[in-house]
């Protein structure tokens, strides 16, 4: 099955891997018995090789050495809530890998700020000339 994430692109549900554990969240006893955390693996090498790369960068410490993206969602106590928070997760941070970022633009700093400068530039060097020592000779 796939998940459309943008008009253009979608992933395959093969791509996710999902596993159930222990929470550590609220649940009270059922927290010692049920598995309703879940650790999301998503395998990005279906998606284009920018929208990869931007992934991999938004993605930080939730993305292995191999690229692969680990999601883990806790937040809710059972194991089907836990599973659609984590994949809603994956979703939002691949449409935001998606987009691509807006091009910067090289501007000039205006005469007022080249102006500021200067003039905090001149009060510091006044304040460490006033420092230096006296020497009498």
């Amino acid at each position: 099955m796939k998940i459309r994430i943008t008009p253009s692109l979608s992933i395959d549900d093969e791509d996710i891997e999902e596993q159930f554990v222990r929470s550590s969240g609220p649940g009270g006893q059922n927290v010692n018995k049920v598995a309703t955390a879940v650790r999301l693996r998503f395998d990005p090498s279906g998606l284009p090789a920018d929208v990869r790369r931007r992934l991999r960068s938004l993605a930080g410490t939730r993305a292995s050495d191999r690229g692969l993206v680990r999601i883990e969602a806790s937040r809710f106590r059972t194991q089907r809530r836990n599973r659609e928070d984590a994949r809603e997760r994956l979703i939002a941070l691949i449409r935001q890998a998606a987009e691509p970022p807006r091009p910067r633009r090289a501007t000039r700093p205006t005469a007022a700020s080249r102006e500021r400068r200067l003039q905090t530039k001149q009060r510091r060097a006044e304040t460490k000339r006033r420092r230096r020592t006296i020497d009498d000779g």
